[in-house]
């Protein structure tokens, strides 16, 4: 039996570069080696493979900044952390499909990089622009997870401050690019081929955003920069010009198979469609039958019904050629006007255009609000009147349902992520547009739980804001039963072994139950679906089997016993589970000092195997 420790791959987040070496391996199987153990890329057979195709110029166009390589290394840094399960906080723990995480985006989404790998459908973030007043994470290369516990109290120590980042550091932009870039490299991970990230920002860093962007998603996958006009006054106090509008840059993983949603038609724009001939096609509208472009076929003269000649206007064609012009004609998708002596045009029937309208790139407040209109429904939905010294850029929830209606399908179980997710703004989005829609989109919220440096100790923190405005949304349309299941980052539940000469002794006792003293059995169940890769929205059975608990995830898919004492008719309920359920294939995961002597442990892997469980594993 395999047993999976703190020091085990199985027990991190995704290795990245182990992944990305076993992709070269398959494409060019020479260019591996091994050195000390492991796989290396022999550089030289690269080089060799790729031709013509390497650059190897001193001089080249590249962006790049300061710590750029740390930042690229802390991307593809597995995480040793985990994520705790908040049941008390969460509604409908048993039945919901959302995510509510408290902690470190960063952290976070190298937890997430084996369960949601390309399954996210649409990323939107609000992340800090970089004004000089918001909040910047730390850019601590050394261990992100430690300096975030001894931020929010889980470790001793002070550990370092989160603060601003003012034009006095010295390093303005570099630490805003430092603290988006591994954050926007492992978001990309998550998106499905056909998904696309949306991000807000404002002037202070749309170029080293698009820039950024260009590398991380390829500048082909470049979609648009949308221009929200953000206030609905002009500042007159401004040195310069009033800014009444923000960006909202937009790349699709895949823009050759990444498609927009079409905008439901106003009524102004469908009522322009009539039928004045009773067409049995339905409603229709004309267009013209003649363009400037020359058109060798697009010379010649037409006779209308009641005998009026038309040629083509001098420095214009016919769209059609003759042959084709006559075929539409007889089709009757020319209209010669009602007297039928007009010059023709062509009939367009409102059944066979696009069923919606293309989205624009200008983004009026009418349509999507504004800032003021943001304030104000944050202080609606949570009753809270210092929002002005709380989040300095909250964005409307028009907004970001036009985005949803954009970039998701409500009919598709549709998965929508927001890394930076303050007040919550995404998440009622979702919530409210699903309302709107009859859809069935569902959402993974990431916050920091960041204090709150005000008065009122309503909310402590960001994430306790956000929670609260989720709830209320929630109970507006009336569906307590949608709920979200709220975690919240630790350390492991797996204890590190980490003894030296004068710990030893301690270590060795401690050693006997490899999970902390403190972590509850589904702390440790929850943690095992990250390493395995699986949703943490499963659903998840109990089963009792000689008074032993067993979690039964994924309808057989894994079946986890952290139980003590564990006997060889546990272990034989197990296999006869296996045959009720008939699950393609079941992983088995136990306590390594949880069986009842070492006779059981011994036979346990040989039993499972005889009901066809080859995968077992202990922590």
């Amino acid at each position: 039996m395999e047993k999976i420790t703190k020091q085990d791959p199985q027990s991190q987040s995704a290795d990245i570069v182990a992944e990305n070496i076993e992709k070269l391996q398959e494409l060019f199987p020479e260019i591996i080696t091994e050195g000390d153990g492991e796989k290396r890329i022999d550089f030289e057979a690269l080089k060799e493979v790729l031709g013509d195709y390497i650059e190897d110029k001193e001089e080249r166009y590249s962006f790049n900044w300061h710590g750029k390589s740390r930042a690229r290394r802390l991307a593809q840094t597995p995480s040793t952390g985990t994520l705790r399960l908040c049941k008390e906080e969460s509604i409908d723990w048993d039945n919901t499909k959302n995510l509510f995480i408290e902690g470190d985006n960063l952290e976070v989404l190298k937890l997430l990089q084996k369960s949601y790998h390309k399954k996210v459908k649409m990323i939107y973030i609000d992340p800090p622009y970089n004004t000089g007043k918001e909040f910047i994470y730390p850019d601590n290369f050394a261990d992100n997870l430690d300096t975030y516990l001894k931020y929010t109290g889980q470790k001793d120590n002070e550990g370092r401050k989160f603060s601003t980042n003012t034009e006095q550091s010295g390093r303005y932009h570099t630490n805003w690019l430092n603290m988006m870039y591994p954050r926007l490299k492992l978001a990309r991970n998550l998106l499905k081929d056909d998904g696309a990230i949306f991000i807000s920002i404002d002037e202070n860093e749309i170029e080293n955003l698009r820039r950024m962007c260009n590398e991380i998603f390829g500048e082909d996958n470049f979609i648009t920069s949308i221009i929200w006009q953000k206030v609905f006054s002009p500042k007159n106090t401004a040195q310069y010009f009033s800014e009444d509008h923000d960006y909202i840059v937009a790349y699709a993983k895949n823009k050759a198979i990444w498609r927009p949603q079409l905008l439901p038609r106003s009524e102004e724009s469908t009522n322009r469609y009539t039928n004045p001939d009773d067409d049995s096609r339905g409603p229709w509208l004309s267009g013209a039958l003649q363009a400037r472009n020359y058109y060798g076929k697009g010379i010649y003269e037409v006779t209308s019904p009641s005998g009026k000649k038309y040629s083509n206007p001098r420095g214009t064609y016919w769209r059609f050629s003759y042959d084709r012009f006559q075929e539409l004609d007889k089709d009757n998708r020319i209209w010669w006007g009602e007297s039928g002596d007009n010059v023709p045009r062509l009939k367009r029937f409102l059944s066979e255009v696009k069923q919606g309208v293309v989205p624009q790139t200008l983004w009026k407040y009418e349509e999507v609000g504004h800032t003021q209109e943001a304030k104000e429904e944050l202080i609606e939905y949570i009753d809270f009147e210092e929002t002005e010294n709380v989040l300095n850029s909250v964005k409307p929830s028009r907004l970001v349902k036009k985005i949803l209606q954009i970039g998701t399908r409500h009919d598709q179980n549709d998965l929508v992520m927001d890394f930076f997710g303050g007040s919550g703004v995404t998440g009622q989005a979702v919530i409210e547009k699903n309302e709107e829609d009859n859809g069935n989109r569902n959402f993974i919220l990431v916050q920091l739980p960041e204090p709150l440096k005000i008065e009122e100790k309503k909310f402590s923190t960001i994430a306790d804001l956000a929670k609260s405005r989720i709830r209320f949304a929630l109970e507006k349309i009336g569906k307590k039963d949608i709920g979200f299941k709220l975690f919240s980052l630790s350390s492991s539940n797996i204890t590190p072994w980490e003894a030296s000469f004068e710990t030893l002794e301690d270590e060795l006792a401690l050693s006997v139950d490899s999970v902390k003293p403190d972590r509850a059995a589904e702390d440790v169940l929850y943690e095992i679906l990250l390493k395995y890769g699986l949703d943490l929205t499963l659903p998840i059975e109990e089963h009792e089997i000689n008074g032993k608990t067993l979690y039964n995830v994924g309808i057989g898919a894994l079946i986890v016993c952290l139980d003590d004492v564990i006997s060889i008719e546990v272990v034989e309920g197990i296999g006869k589970l296996k045959e009720e359920l008939q699950p393609e294939v079941m992983r088995v995961v136990f306590k390594d000092a949880g069986f009842a002597d070492d006779v059981v442990k011994t036979n346990a892997v040989q039993v499972l195997k005889q009901f066809g469980i080859d995968d077992v594993r202990s922590i």
